[in-house]
């Protein structure tokens, strides 16, 4: 419960955060994304809210813009690279696994993905939940080349940060979005799953098709 709350009212608790611990916030930051990408068992915590609110909490001159959106980049790519790593030492036994930390469904999820986009995933997996935090684990499992991989690293990691904290930046400080900031970010939620809701769908349409 204190995970939904933090990301329904993300915007709040930086707020409260900041006023806390002042400069801190970059730490704060700092981990939480890089603990996101990098951790294959933190899926679920905020991503894209989190980047638009703390864009938006610089545009109030809560933060230097150019330096959290650098120290974010920085985040996602080591964050991801981590993950990568910890992949790469599981190996594809890690199929074999199913359990509350690293769940099969999810695995294949990603795999899916991959099977579509092949290692444009790493970079589309950025705006996906989940998926961002599986990509880079399942490119390890698979031995994606460590150079191709950084690759795709590096620009998703650049895209996803610098578009949702800009974005958050210059629509912070509009009346209708500070007034509706919690709504916001469930639409920015909600958009972001909104492909895995699709893929979803389709999947049950395509298997009761194939059933007789």
């Amino acid at each position: 419960m204190e995970l939904i709350d933090f990301i329904l009212h993300v915007d709040r608790h930086l707020t409260e955060f900041v006023a806390a611990y002042g400069a801190w916030i970059y730490a704060l930051l700092f981990l939480i994304v890089f603990v996101e990408t990098g951790l294959v068992v933190m899926p679920l915590l905020p991503g894209d809210s989190l980047l638009f609110a703390a864009g938006a909490l610089a545009a109030a001159g809560a933060m230097n813009p150019f330096l959290l959106t650098g120290l974010l980049i920085v985040a996602a790519v080591l964050g991801d690279s981590c993950n990568y790593a910890i992949g790469r030492y599981l190996g594809p036994r890690v199929y074999e696994m199913d359990s509350r930390w690293i769940r099969r469904d999810h695995l294949k999820k990603t795999h899916d993905f991959y099977e579509k986009y092949g290692g444009q995933t790493i970079i589309i997996a950025r705006f996906v939940p989940i998926v961002r935090t599986f990509a880079p684990f399942v490119a390890g499992v698979g031995s994606m080349a460590y150079s191709r991989f950084m690759m795709f690293n590096v620009v998703g990691g650049v895209l996803w940060v610098t578009s949702c904290v800009w974005l958050g930046y210059g629509l912070g400080n509009l009346p209708f979005v500070k007034d509706n900031f919690s709504a916001i970010l469930l639409l920015i939620i909600f958009v972001s799953i909104l492909p895995g809701i699709i893929a979803w769908v389709r999947h049950k349409l395509a298997s009761s098709a194939a059933k007789p």
